[in-house]
């Protein structure tokens, strides 16, 4: 058709019929778009809730881009019907019929009204401030209503999305911490007295104090995703929640290990009570040997013996005590420490009580070597021999008498092994002297 009009070319039969076709598919589409955000659970929520920080900023924005984008779908569905009602005058349009009937599917022929709070909160397609009334055609009309379709869409599903999953699961990790606080509490974990317990005060604080918070502004726990134009792209922020729980998880292991020394505790006790035991038999032993080693050994240097472990004793009182008035959480530590300390405490007097008697030891070698040798002797038909029972008579009183002077007895067993070596006729060597060493013992 060749005729134009303010809007362009006049559009024929067909391209009415078309056009009114497309837009009433998009009128059915936004109105269906429209009723499901009008019943979304987040904006039911929305509308409930007590708001604050940027949450609060957003909804009232987003409710005046909802208000705006009805009013906008009313001016779209009462243009459209008036096209409709155009259209059907006549089965075959005059051209009056059709230059109005392209004049409002094609030009700014819809005139919105909308009140000053919408607009006021509400951008304009332009992008500038809301005015009480705007122009728009019918193409136009769809964009501006998808835009703020989208935009408030985003909203409401950033806000359930949080909604939905972080309260639930704050609700569960509270119902853990107070079954943790209960048990914690029956072994003693209390706040000021352990640091488990003071722990638990500091979730506890927190937990509540980040339910508040995403109840009253869940978009400030939202993080939405980079790129994504999707309305709610995006996932929940639960940094802190993780945290908190991490933290649970940490107090809750160590409260299992107090409940481990409250169900062993008299065990260990009893083998501490053991192992100090035995250290302090051991000290003893070893106190009564240095009195017969300084009356029986001379010139030689002995050590002191230290005195029992009166700490670890005391401690171990402590502990006992602690068991006793179920004081689980100090009793862990001590007995922690103490378990250590018993099993170095035996050993010191362990090596004490061996530093001690090596004197005794030492002379008990040099009596074994002694008989050794005179039984080598006398099987060898020598036991008869002045000399060699004269050096071995001199090393024997030397052996076995008291205070024993361990260097000149010793040399009198060499001087022994010596004779003994040179009437046999042997060219062997005695340690500690010249010639050739005896290799084949008192056995050979």
């Amino acid at each position: 058709m060749g005729d134009t009009g303010p809007t362009g070319p006049v559009m024929d039969r067909d391209e009415v019929d078309r056009a009114l076709a497309r837009l009433g598919a998009e009128h059915e589409a936004i109105e269906t778009s429209l009723l499901a955000l009008q019943d979304h659970a987040g904006r039911r929520l929305l509308e409930g809730a007590e708001l604050t920080g940027v949450t609060a900023e957003r909804w009232s924005a987003a409710e005046a881009s909802i208000t705006l984008l009805w009013t906008y779908f009313d001016a779209y569905t009462g243009a459209l019907r008036t096209a409709r009602e155009i259209r059907s005058r006549r089965r075959w349009s005059s051209r009056e019929d059709l230059v109005e009937l392209t004049e409002l599917l094609r030009g700014e022929a819809v005139t919105v009204a909308g009140s000053a709070a919408a607009t006021a909160n509400a951008s304009t397609l332009h992008g500038g401030p809301g005015r009480l009334s705007e122009r728009y055609s019918l193409v136009t009309l769809v964009d501006r209503m998808n835009q703020l379709y989208a935009t408030s869409l985003d909203m409401v599903v950033a806000a359930d999305a949080v909604w939905s999953a972080l309260p639930a699961r704050i609700d569960l990790l509270a119902a853990e911490l107070g079954r943790t606080r209960k048990l914690a509490h029956s072994v003693g974990v209390r706040p000021g007295e352990h640091p488990a317990g003071d722990d638990l005060e500091r979730i506890t604080r927190t937990l509540t104090r980040l339910r508040e918070q995403v109840v009253c502004d869940p978009l400030a726990f939202w993080t939405p995703a980079q790129g994504s134009s999707a309305p709610g792209g995006g996932r929940p922020d639960t940094t802190v929640y993780d945290r908190e729980a991490r933290a649970l998880e940490e107090v809750r292991r160590e409260i299992d290990a107090v409940l481990a020394v409250r169900q062993d505790a008299e065990q260990r006790i009893v083998r501490l009570r053991d192992v100090l035991s035995r250290a302090d038999r051991t000290l003893a032993e070893a106190r009564t040997a240095r009195g017969e080693v300084l009356a029986k050994i001379a010139a030689t240097e002995v050590p002191v013996v230290g005195g029992p472990p009166i700490v670890l004793q005391e401690q171990l009182a402590a502990a006992a005590e602690y068991r006793r008035h179920a004081q689980w959480h100090r009793l862990s530590p001590l007995l922690e420490s103490l378990e250590e300390k018993a099993e170095d405490e035996l050993l010191r007097a362990r090596e004490s009580l061996t530093a001690v008697t090596a004197p005794l030891a030492v002379r008990a070698e040099l009596r074994g070597r002694l008989d050794a040798y005179k039984a080598k002797m006398a099987r060898l038909g020598h036991a008869e021999d002045p000399e060699l029972a004269e050096k071995y008579e001199k090393a024997r009183r030397m052996l076995w008498s008291a205070p024993c002077d361990l260097r000149v007895a010793e040399q009198a067993v060499l001087r022994y092994q010596h004779a003994a070596a040179e009437l046999l006729g042997t060219a062997r060597r005695v340690p500690g002297q010249g010639g050739p060493v005896d290799r084949t013992g008192p056995g050979a």
